[in-house]
């Protein structure tokens, strides 16, 4: 059936399915392992955005999708290859109208073709035709019957998590947050602050052939109609950077002016250090650690494109001390591993990557970083703790035990420069973020000055 009226290519399946296959098979992170296969494929631009979308949209409906097909089966396949091959195809019965049903099932039974599953492709054939045939039928979970059913099935979210979130939030709020699919996933940008203002940003914008409108935080622009990004020539010669707002707003809440001396811990892939020492035009020091070499890379990348001199990049441990930076940082930014579980619209792979008991490792991870990278604020600077996630383990819980633990500190209001709508939000212990209520992703900050001597 020509590409026209299935509006996914065979070559773009074969791309998603591979991706599903790495995600599943081999543990790797989807957005890596999709970046890696559109790298190295032939897809045109239309293609590598409709493979995107099929991913995500998989892996978003996951325990969704393996609902409805495992009723279809007497012994359902637990063959990854043919689980995911199930699973890339009933999302585009299920939920791609612009996919005919006959398109999704023909090239699903092909790509099992493709990959020698000759002996597989009848049943492959039969469960996705069952799948078409009654898909009014399928007996989804309902709210009102068991809403903490209907919530990991509809939610696609691992039992554990539907019941740590209903905990925390409460019935409703719990539901908003699992239930949450971005209508747009219209990519954030931001000019280099060193170059431009936002309104002379506008202009260069304009000249381009992209959709484009003004983010809800400062200095942030939403793109659509983007492909091949890293090909652009403005953003080649450094002119923008690709950042996501509520990252934006944790580099804005250090205030950085020119001058200051300040350390990102845990920096790649570098858009807060970036944005810090943009802010500072040049001037002053920004110290960017990270502890993966590799990542780290990312970071000396965005060095060079946008000719921040005034950055300074090291491959170290944040957790180890370092007695020489102890009282001399104006500010210290701490954006801390965590669950992720405010990005899971951009991750949607993690919330089965993660276990209940990993919780508790992260946050104790987190508490020794605030502990060891305290020491370097100096008398009257800032320290900022910001995480991408939306547990009180690893938020405001973090933040009341460090306050405790470190009475010198104490939380300060954030930046003027934040939407006023975010800070009424505001606690005694920072802002928390929620991608469903405020259009950004679900992100932590707290500002915390140390007192003088």
């Amino acid at each position: 059936m020509p590409a026209e009226r299935t509006g996914l290519t065979p070559d773009a399946r074969r791309v998603a399915l591979d991706v599903l296959r790495d995600v599943h098979e081999h543990g790797a992170y989807a957005s890596l392992a999709l970046q890696n296969r559109l790298s190295a494929s032939k897809l045109s631009p239309v293609d590598r955005r409709l493979a995107t979308s099929i991913v995500y949209s998989t892996l978003e409906q996951q325990l969704q999708l393996d609902f409805a097909l495992d009723r279809l089966m007497d012994h359902p396949t637990h063959e990854p290859a043919q689980r995911d091959i199930l699973r890339l195809s009933a999302c585009q019965i299920l939920f791609h109208d612009r996919v005919p049903d006959s398109a999704a099932v023909n090239e699903g039974v092909n790509l099992a073709r493709g990959l020698g599953m000759e002996d597989a492709s009848g049943f492959l054939n039969a469960v996705l035709r069952n799948l078409v045939r009654g898909k009014d039928e399928i007996p989804w979970p309902k709210r009102e019957d068991d809403l903490r059913e209907y919530l990991h099935i509809m939610g696609s979210a691992p039992l554990w998590l539907v019941d740590k979130l209903t905990e925390v939030y409460g019935e409703e709020t719990a539901e908003l947050i699992l239930m949450y699919h971005p209508q747009s996933h219209d990519m954030a940008v931001r000019p280099n602050l060193m170059l431009y203002t936002d309104e002379t940003f506008e202009a260069l914008l304009q000249a381009k052939a992209w959709r484009w409108q003004r983010g809800t935080v400062p200095h942030a622009f939403l793109l659509g109609g983007v492909s091949e990004l890293a090909l652009d020539n403005d953003f080649r010669s450094g002119h923008f950077s690709v950042q996501g707002q509520s990252s934006i707003l944790a580099a804005e809440a250090v205030q950085a002016v020119p001058g200051m001396r300040i350390l990102d811990a845990c920096a790649a892939p570098g858009g807060k250090a970036c944005y810090m020492a943009e802010t500072m035009q040049g001037t002053g020091r920004v110290y960017a650690w990270e502890l993966h070499e590799k990542r780290a890379l990312l970071l000396e990348s965005a060095k060079r494109r946008l000719k921040l001199d005034n950055l300074r990049i090291s491959v170290r441990d944040a957790t180890e001390s370092k007695p020489d930076f102890e009282g001399a940082m104006d500010a210290v930014l701490l954006d801390a591993p965590c669950t992720g579980l405010g990005v899971l619209g951009e991750k949607p792979d993690l919330k089965y990557r993660l276990k209940p008991e990993d919780v508790p490792a992260i946050a104790a991870v987190q508490q020794k970083l605030l502990n060891t990278l305290c020491a370097y604020v100096k008398p009257g600077g800032t320290l900022v703790y910001s995480t991408c996630t939306i547990l009180p383990e690893e938020n405001t819980l973090q933040v009341k035990a460090f306050l405790e633990a470190h009475p010198e500190f104490s939380v300060q209001p954030l930046p003027a420069s934040y939407p006023e709508a975010f800070l009424k939000l505001q606690t005694p212990y920072g802002l928390q973020l929620l991608a469903h209520r405020d259009g950004v992703e679900g992100f932590f900050i707290a500002r915390m000055r140390r007192a003088k001597l």
